[in-house]
């Protein structure tokens, strides 16, 4: 990750994700690719992996929802981001920000575990491996079709 001439960290320039991990430190390369790992294996059929806004991006191609993201529509349609922070890891699940009912859930189901979610409005926050629901991370991924997450979206971007 770059870091600005004041000691902050920059957003990445790395044009694959490959780049993205090579550029880390090995310590946050494994942390990340254990979660890419799960996001691989779990991530439905129709969205495709590449950079978007300076982190591992996971969206839905304008192949199939031509119109992209509506604040910027040369961008595909972001669907979860993965993310080395200076101080933690981040995993930005748009999924949730745009489902009040699926987001409640998530939250309902996290607790569940008896993990501490550190969440914002889409951003789960996390500082090692052991912070994740892992399970339930795979399982919300798996419940979500790329179709029934361009409705929702549609839907949300509607009100």
């Amino acid at each position: 990750m770059a870091i600005s001439p004041q000691g902050k960290p920059m957003q990445s320039e790395a044009k694959t994700v490959d780049q993205y991990l090579a550029e880390l430190p090995a310590d946050r390369r494994v942390m990340l690719e254990d979660v890419r790992k799960l996001i691989l294996a779990n991530i439905n059929e129709g969205f495709e992996e590449g950079m978007q806004y300076g982190m591992i991006g996971y969206y839905v191609p304008h192949s199939i929802f031509p119109a992209g993201y509506h604040c910027k529509p040369s961008e595909p349609l972001p669907f979860l981001s993965l993310a080395s922070q200076k101080n933690y890891y981040s995993l930005y699940a748009m999924s949730l920000y745009s489902d009040t009912e699926s987001l409640a859930a998530f939250q309902a189901a996290w607790k569940a575990t008896g993990k501490k979610l550190n969440m914002g409005k889409s951003c789960i926050r996390f500082k090692k491996l052991d912070d994740l629901a892992m399970d339930l991370i795979a399982d919300h991924l798996r419940g979500i079709t790329v179709d029934a997450y361009v409705d929702s979206y549609i839907q949300a971007i509607k009100k």
